[in-house]
This record gives C-alpha cells, structure tokens and sequence, in this order.
C-alpha cells in the first residue's frame, strides 16, 4: 500500500463514527442498499445491519448505485429479526425505527448527538415490520405535506442521516476520532484486501437469485 493510500484510510477512518448505524429490514431492491450504503459511506457510517428473514440473503449490492460503496463498509448480515436485535443491544443504547404513526417524533425535534443510535428502515412494500416497531425504542419520521405519505427507502435514510450529519457536525464529533485504534486497524486490514470481482454475466445471474 502507497503512504497516500495509507493516509487517505487514515483520514476516512478518522470520521468514522461509531454511535450511528443503519438497520435494513427486508430491503428486496439491491440497488436500493447500494444506495443507502452509499450515503451512509458519504457521512461517516461504517456499521450497516441487512436482515432477510423473509427473502434470501444478498450476494451483491448493485454496482449501478453504490460505486463500490459496499466493499468501505461493515455489512452484518441477518435471516432473523431476533438475532440482529440482539447483537444491536449489545452495541447501541437505543433502537429508532422510521415509521409513519401518531407517537413519532419529527427527524428535526430528534436529537442524534446524545447517545448511539442505529436507525431502521423497512422494505419498498411494507415498511417496518410490526415486530420490529415493538423491539425497538421509539420512532421517527420526516416531515411531509404532500398526498403521498411516504418516501422511497434510499431517499428517506439519505434525508435522515443528513440530518444526524448536521447535528453531529455541529456538536463537535467529527473533530475527535470515534473508533477504536484496534477497530482502525481491522478496517484498514479488510480494505487492503484483494476485492472479488464480479463479471457482468455473474452479477445479472445473482440479481436474479435476489429476485
């Protein structure tokens, strides 16, 4: 590795912020998790969680939409929505699902900055799953004033992880490093790593499975 790339990993790396999270549940479109990693790659979210308990897991994350963002990423994959809660608990104080109801609490009233928080977002059909709504700690939405009461998953996480984006900035936490020296180390390792390359015929045969 040249001292450039080094630095740019340290630099990367260095923004990381390891108190947000995004939860995916049961997101069918691959090039809609590929946008989402995309984004969050772009602020700072190293850790994302994909659950598949009602489809298979993903072999690959469209290419079109993520630019690759998935190989800069953590990806924890799920076939239960027992199992991740599980492993959330142990690492994230609390659990806020994106769902549209009467007790939610507007994305701009929310405060990002006190504690670690993973967000979840529910599939292109039926959103979060009630099961979900009831593990977790709370809700948000983002304010709406049109007829359709609702937003296409990567749009919505964009918005909302913008927003902790803000927050946080103005909070001072991108200006101290929020991973661990060992954690930077296992990263930057993985990143090194030769990637698996994909030819188009392989990619358009595993979208399929997806399907």
């Amino acid at each position: 590795m040249t001292p450039e790339r080094s630095d740019k990993f340290q630099k990367v790396l260095s923004n990381r912020q390891s108190d947000l999270a995004i939860v995916m549940e049961n997101v069918h479109d691959p090039h809609n998790i590929s946008a989402v990693m995309r984004t969050c790659d772009a602020v700072g979210i190293q850790d994302i969680y994909v659950i598949n308990s009602i489809s298979p897991k993903h072999g690959y994350f469209g290419p079109k939409s993520s630019s690759s963002a998935a190989k800069w990423l953590t990806v924890h994959q799920f076939s239960s929505i027992e199992e991740c809660i599980l492993v959330l608990r142990e690492r994230y104080k609390r659990i806020y699902t994106t769902h549209l109801s009467t007790d939610a609490i507007s994305l701009y009233e929310f405060d990002f900055t006190k504690e670690s928080i993973a967000l979840v977002f529910g599939n292109e059909h039926d959103g979060v799953s009630a099961e979900m709504r009831q593990l977790a700690d709370g809700n948000i939405i983002i304010p709406q004033v049109g007829m359709i009461q609702s937003l296409n998953i990567s749009v919505a996480c964009a918005i909302t992880i913008y927003e902790a984006y803000r927050q946080k900035i103005n909070a001072g936490h991108y200006n101290q490093r929020s991973l661990t020296e060992e954690r930077i180390q296992e990263i930057k390792s993985n990143w090194s790593k030769p990637k698996v390359k994909f030819r188009f015929k392989d990619l358009k045969a595993l979208r399929r499975l997806n399907q």
